[in-house]
C-alpha cells in the first residue's frame, strides 16, 4: 500500500522531507477576541467618563471667575488642567509599563475623580487655590484618555491598529456632546448642596469618572499590554520597573525616522488646532456673531475632530500612516487658508473650523498609530506617554501665545503661523514617502 502523501520517508534526508503546513494556534484567535473586547471595555470608559471631562470643561472657567472675582483668572482653569495632563501623562505611562494598562489608565479615572472632589471642597470653602489643586488633578482624567486610544492598538493586528485606535478617539465625541449640556442640572443640584451654581457639573464629573474607573478595574482583563508583551521574546525575557526614564524613551523616539514624524504630527498639528481654536470665538464674537453661531462653529470643529475618526482610521489601515498624516497636514493648509482670509463671512470661518478638526483626526490617528509600531514594545508605554506630555505642553503654549499673535497681526496672521507648523511635518513625510516609494 502506498504511504499517504503526507507521510514523510524516514530514508529521506530531514531537508529533503515535504514540510507539513502547520495549523494557526488557537491562541490567535483568543487574541483577536481578546482585542475586540478590549476595544469595547475602553470605549465604554470613554463614553462614561468622558461625559465627567466635557461637563467639568464647560464650566471649569466660570467656576474660579466667581470664586475669584476676576475675568482674568477664567482661563486658568484650561492652563492648569493641561499642565496637569502634561505632567501626569508620563507615570501613567510608566505605571502601565510596570502594571499593565488597567493600572495606568485606572488610576489615571481616579486621580481625575479626586480632583473633582477636591474642585467641590474648594468651591464650598470658597477657595481657588483648593480649586486650582483639583482642576490639576483632573488633568490626570486627560492623560487617561489620551492613554486609552493607544491601549486599543496592544493587541490589535498592523492592518487593524488605525481603526480601533480611531474607535477610542470616536467614542469621545458622546462626553463632548452630552458634557457641556450638563450646565442647567448641575445648577440645581449645585443649590440643593450649597454650592456655586457653576460647580454643580463637577458632582456629575465626579461620578461619571469613578463610573469610568469602575469600568477599566472589573472589565479592562486580561491587560492588553501585558498580554501583548508575552508575544515578544524581548518583552518576555525582560521584567519591566517601575522607574521613569524619559531621556531614555526621547532617544529611542530620536533613533527611529518614522517615530519622529509621528510624534511631529501629534505634537505640532496638536498646537496648531489649539492656537486657532483660541482665538476663533473671541474673532467671531467681534464681528457680531452671537452665542448660538459661536456653539454651532465649535460644535462642528468638535464633529470634525471626533465623528469622522473611524473613517480616517480605515483610511490609515488601507493607504498608509505616511499618506494620511500627508493628507492631514493639507487639510490644515486649506483650513487655516479658509478661516485666515475669511474675514467677517462666518460660513468660512466655520467651514476652516471643520476642516481644522478634520485635519487634526488625520494626524492624531495615523501619528499616533505610526509612532505605537516604530517603537518596540519595552518602550512603547514611555514614549506614547512622553508624545502625550509633549502634546499637551505644545498645545498650552500654542493657546497662551495665540491672543499675542492676533494682538501683532490679526486673525489671518495667527491662521498662517499655524500653517507654518505643518511645513516641517510635510517635509519629512513627504521625504519619508518619497523613499519608500
Amino acid at each position: 500500500m502506498a504511504a499517504a502523501p503526507d507521510t514523510p520517508d524516514p530514508a529521506q534526508p530531514p531537508h529533503l522531507r515535504p514540510r507539513t503546513p502547520c495549523p494557526a494556534p488557537p491562541a490567535a484567535d483568543g487574541r483577536a477576541a481578546l482585542h475586540r473586547r478590549t476595544v469595547r471595555v475602553l470605549m465604554s470608559a470613554q463614553v462614561v467618563a468622558g461625559v465627567g471631562m466635557g461637563s467639568m470643561i464647560s464650566s471649569g472657567g466660570l467656576l474660579l471667575e466667581h470664586l475669584s472675582r476676576s475675568r482674568a483668572a477664567a482661563g486658568l482653569a484650561t492652563t492648569v488642567l493641561t499642565l496637569g495632563a502634561a505632567l501626569l501623562a508620563v507615570p501613567l505611562a510608566v505605571l502601565s509599563r510596570a502594571r499593565g494598562r488597567r493600572a495606568g489608565i485606572g488610576t489615571g479615572w481616579l486621580i481625575a475623580a479626586a480632583g473633582a472632589l477636591a474642585v467641590l471642597v474648594g468651591a464650598r470653602l470658597g477657595s481657588v487655590p483648593g480649586t486650582l489643586l483639583g482642576m490639576f488633578l483632573i488633568g490626570s482624567g486627560t492623560a487617561a484618555n489620551l492613554q486609552s486610544r493607544y491601549a486599543a492598538t496592544d493587541l490589535a493586528e498592523p492592518g487593524g491598529r488605525a481603526r480601533a485606535l480611531s474607535l477610542v478617539v470616536w467614542s469621545t465625541t458622546a462626553g463632548s456632546v452630552l458634557g457641556p449640556n450638563l450646565s442647567g442640572p448641575g445648577a440645581a443640584v449645585a443649590r440643593v448642596l450649597g454650592l456655586p451654581d457653576t460647580a454643580g457639573t463637577f458632582v456629575f464629573s465626579l461620578v461619571a469618572l469613578l463610573a469610568g474607573w469602575a469600568v477599566i478595574r472589573a472589565r479592562l482583563g486580561p491587560d492588553p499590554l501585558l498580554s501583548g508583551s508575552r508575544d515578544t521574546p524581548d518583552t518576555r525575557r525582560s521584567q519591566p520597573r517601575f522607574r521613569t526614564r524619559t531621556g531614555g524613551a526621547l532617544r529611542h523616539v530620536a533613533s527611529s525616522p518614522s517615530a519622529l514624524i509621528g510624534l511631529a504630527s501629534l505634537v505640532l498639528g496638536h498646537a496648531a488646532m489649539v492656537a486657532v481654536m483660541t482665538m476663533t470665538p473671541p474673532h467671531l464674537a467681534h464681528h457680531g456673531a452671537s452665542l448660538s453661531v459661536v456653539g454651532l462653529a465649535v460644535s462642528l470643529h468638535i464633529t470634525g475632530m471626533y465623528a469622522l475618526s473611524p473613517l480616517v482610521g480605515r483610511m490609515t489601515d488601507r493607504f498608509g500612516r505616511i499618506p494620511v498624516i500627508l493628507l492631514g497636514q493639507g487639510v490644515y493648509v486649506v483650513a487655516t487658508l479658509l478661516a485666515g482670509t475669511a474675514g467677517a463671512r462666518r460660513w468660512a470661518i466655520t467651514g476652516g473650523l471643520f476642516l481644522l478638526g478634520l485635519a487634526w483626526s488625520c494626524a492624531t490617528v495615523a501619528g499616533s498609530t505610526l509612532l505605537s509600531e516604530s517603537v518596540d514594545a519595552t518602550h512603547r508605554a514611555e514614549v506614547q506617554g512622553l508624545s502625550d506630555t509633549l502634546t499637551n505642553l505644545v498645545g498650552a503654549a500654542g493657546g497662551a501665545l495665540s491672543g499675542g499673535l492676533v494682538a501683532l497681526s490679526g486673525y489671518g496672521g495667527l491662521n498662517a503661523a499655524a500653517a507654518v507648523l505643518v511645513l516641517p511635518v510635510s517635509a519629512c513625510a513627504l521625504y519619508a514617502a518619497l523613499r519608500r516609494g
